[in-house]
């Protein structure tokens, strides 16, 4: 399928009448997002080709009924009331409805993608047993923080500051900024935290990041974050830039480090379609990524100015030129 043909098949799709397809009986997941579909396009094909490996194919045996909260947060508890009240088959939140979803599901199985620790914040009991009606994906962004940051250090060896740019909205934005703040005091850099939650926001973020002359930024996974608006402004004020996700960096972003969030997506599918073939979430281990990858954008970094050492560029999974 091609691009334009699934944006415009799934962006404007705000429920998918099935009685009137005839296909009544087939389950339905509900897929809550903070973003908008136009943003995940890529995504939501990664979660349909998991959902393929479990023998499920949208629009013959199963369906999808999507909710985009578009970068509003404070939409996403009626969003979840609404998909209960609908009585999906299975929910699918990703990290700012995660904890939604949870409370309101009552007997309707729930396989999330958090950027959190799972067991920390309540989600599951443990990881290889996650008890109750939930289980998931986790991208561990704790745990990526230390290498973000020294990595930003490596390329930028003169940075007297970085620049963290996070959404308050995401229910885990404490935890992430306690993360990095951790992160940088092991290295011995300094962190300022910024924040953005609108198109505005992330435009006054930016002048903000010239006022305090950051050196670099990092930048929050999150939903509405996964933007290449800041991907531009960051060309703009010649601001070397750290994403969790490769396809930042293929639009132009200099450099990603983490698990690619697509993959992440597809293993979500794979885990809504064996729930869906009878799997107790309880019983299904949260999925940890176990290989993290670094991409850098040669092009990107050589309109900065930037030197990349030999050591620097072997130690990448993938340059982008």
């Amino acid at each position: 399928m091609r691009r334009r043909e699934f944006i415009t098949l799934f962006a404007g799709t705000t429920t998918w009448p099935i009685a009137g397809r005839g296909q009544s009986s087939i389950p339905v997941i509900g897929f809550i997002n903070g973003s908008s579909a136009t943003a995940y396009a890529a995504y939501v094909q990664a979660f349909v080709r998991g959902l393929a490996e479990t023998g499920y194919t949208v629009g013959e045996n199963v369906a999808i009924e999507y909710r985009w909260a578009d970068g509003h947060y404070d939409r996403i508890p009626d969003m979840v009331d609404d998909l209960v009240r609908r009585r999906v088959t299975v929910l699918a939140p990703n990290t700012p409805a995660a904890h939604a979803a949870k409370g309101a599901a009552g007997n309707i199985p729930v396989v999330f993608f958090t950027g959190e620790d799972p067991v920390a914040s309540g989600l599951v009991a443990s990881l290889n047993r996650p008890g109750g009606n939930a289980t998931g994906v986790t991208s561990l962004f704790g745990e990526l923080a230390t290498k973000q940051v020294g990595l930003l250090r490596d390329l930028v060896p003169g940075a007297m500051l970085i620049g963290f740019l996070v959404n308050p909205r995401n229910p885990i934005t404490d935890r992430n900024v306690r993360d990095a703040l951790d992160a940088a005091q092991k290295l011995g850099e300094k962190i300022e935290i910024v924040h953005a939650s609108s198109e505005a926001d992330i435009d006054a973020a930016f002048e903000t990041l010239r006022g305090m002359r950051a050196s670099a930024l990092l930048v929050q996974p999150d939903a509405f974050l996964n933007n290449k608006r800041i991907v531009a402004l960051a060309a703009r004020d010649a601001l070397p830039a750290m994403y969790q996700d490769r396809e930042l960096v293929a639009a132009g972003g200099l450099m990603s480090y983490g698990t690619g969030i697509a993959d992440l997506y597809r293993q979500m599918g794979v885990y809504a379609g064996k729930v869906l073939n009878g799997a107790r979430p309880a019983e299904l281990p949260v999925w940890q990524p176990i290989k993290f990858e670094m991409a850098i954008n040669l092009q990107t970094a050589k309109a900065l100015g930037l030197n990349l050492s030999n050591n620097l560029l072997s130690l990448a999974d993938e340059v982008i030129e």
